[in-house]
C-alpha cells in the first residue's frame, strides 16, 4: 500500500450528480482526517455550484487534470457507472486512493482490470457497498460471526426503491436492476454469509411498473435465488416502486436462531394518533443510510491513513458482479447458472 503522510487526507470528488453530491458533503463535512481538496464534473457548472455550497477552491471539467494533482491523495468516483473501471485504472496510474461507487465494473474483464490496477500500483481500492457499514447490518454479521444463530440456512435481502416510480427507461441502461440494485444485495448476502461462495443463481424479471417498457429491456422486478457453498439458499429482491417509501432489509436464519436488519422506517418514532399508527418513511438512499454513507467513508480514509486494504474491496465487488452476470444469463435463458460458468472468485 502507498503510504499517507501525516496530514488530512485530501479527496478530490469525481461526479457532482446526485450521489456525488451526497458523498462530496460528507467528505467536507462528515469524515474526520479527510479534506475536500476538488470537485470535478464534465457537465459545465455542476461542480462550481457544489463547490460554492462546500466551500471548495478547486473546481474543473475535466477529471483526467484532476487526477494528476499534486494535491490529492484520494478519489471518490460517482460518475456514471460506465465510466468507473477506466477511471479506477486512470486513478490508480496517477497514485491516487480510490473509492468507487458501485458497480465498480460491469464486466468480469473489466473488474479483474480494476483490481490489477489498484494493486500494481499499492493504493487503497473501496467499492460502495454502503450496507455493510449500516449498524443493523454490522450487527447482524457480527452475531453470524459469533455463533449467535448457528449455522446460516436461509438468507434474504430486499431493495425498494421510492415509488412512484419517476425513473426514464428510455435513459435507463438495460439489466440496471441487477448490476446498479440488486447488486447491494448480492454484496450484502455474501457479507451475511461468510466463508460460503455462492454457486449457483436462478433468477426472474419482469416490466410490472411500466409494461410499455419491457421490450426495450426495461426490467423494474426482480427475485433472484442465490445457493451457497455448505447448502444455505439465498433470495433477493427489487422492486423500483414502494409506494410507502425506501424500503432496505436483510434477514439470515440459522441453525439456532435468526437475525433481521433494515427497515423502511426513518426513525424508531411511532405516531400514535386518531388514525391510528404510523411512522416515518425516507424518500432517498442517502437519507434512510445516512449513517451506513459515513461509515463507509470514514472505514476508507482509515484504511489510507492506517496504509490497510479497504473493508470492502475490488474483490468483493467482483463476487456481487458475478452474481448479477449469471442473473442476468438466468433471465435470458429461463434456467439457473451456476457461477463458475461465470468465472466467479470466491467470495473473502
Amino acid at each position: 500500500m502507498a503510504v499517507h503522510t501525516p496530514g488530512p487526507v485530501r479527496v478530490a470528488a469525481l461526479g457532482a450528480g446526485r450521489i456525488g453530491a451526497n458523498h462530496a458533503e460528507i467528505v467536507a463535512r462528515r469524515v474526520p482526517g479527510a479534506e475536500l481538496r476538488a470537485i470535478a464534473d464534465p457537465v459545465p457548472g455542476a461542480a462550481e455550484r457544489l463547490a460554492d455550497e462546500l466551500g471548495v477552491d478547486v473546481v474543473s471539467t475535466d477529471i483526467s487534470a484532476t487526477l494528476r494533482r499534486d494535491d490529492i491523495d484520494a478519489v471518490v468516483i460517482a460518475a456514471p457507472a460506465r465510466s468507473h473501471t477506466d477511471l479506477v485504472v486512470e486513478a490508480a496510474e496517477a497514485g491516487k486512493n480510490i473509492f468507487v461507487e458501485k458497480p465498480m465494473a460491469v464486466t468480469l474483464q473489466d473488474a479483474d482490470r480494476a483490481i490489477a490496477a489498484a494493486e500494481s500500483a499499492g493504493v487503497v481500492l473501496q467499492v460502495g457497498f454502503n450496507r455493510r457499514f449500516a449498524p443493523g447490518f454490522a450487527a447482524a454479521r457480527a452475531a453470524v460471526d459469533q455463533g449467535r444463530i448457528g449455522t446460516p440456512q436461509l438468507l434474504r435481502s430486499l431493495t425498494r426503491d421510492p415509488g412512484p416510480f419517476g425513473g426514464d427507461p428510455d435513459r435507463t441502461p438495460p439489466w440496471t436492476i441487477f448490476l446498479e440494485t440488486l447488486i447491494h444485495d448480492f454484496d450484502t448476502l455474501c457479507f451475511l454469509n461468510p466463508g460460503a461462495a455462492p454457486i449457483r443463481v436462478h433468477a426472474m424479471a419482469d416490466a410490472l411498473i411500466r409494461p410499455d417498457a419491457r421490450n426495450s429491456g426495461f426490467l423494474d422486478t426482480a427475485v433472484v435465488t442465490i445457493a451457497f457453498e455448505g447448502g444455505a439458499l439465498a433470495t433477493a429482491e427489487a422492486s423500483f416502486s414502494a409506494l410507502y417509501g425506501y424500503d432496505v432489509r436483510g434477514e439470515v436464519f440459522g441453525s439456532a436462531g435468526m437475525i433481521t436488519a433494515g427497515s423502511a422506517a426513518s426513525t424508531d418514532m411511532v405516531l400514535y394518533a386518531a388514525d391510528g399508527m404510523s411512522v416515518d418513511t425516507a424518500r432517498r438512499d442517502t437519507d434512510l443510510l445516512r449513517s451506513a454513507y459515513i461509515g463507509e467513508f470514514t472505514s476508507f480514509v482509515d484504511a489510507i491513513r492506517s496504509n490497510t486494504a479497504a473493508v470492502v474491496g475490488g474483490h468483493d465487488a467482483r463476487v456481487a458482479l458475478s452474481i448479477a452476470l449469471a442473473a442476468i444469463r438466468s433471465v435470458e435463458t429461463g434456467a439457473p447458472v451456476d457461477l463458475a460458468d461465470i468465472d466467479v472468485v470466491g467470495a473473502r
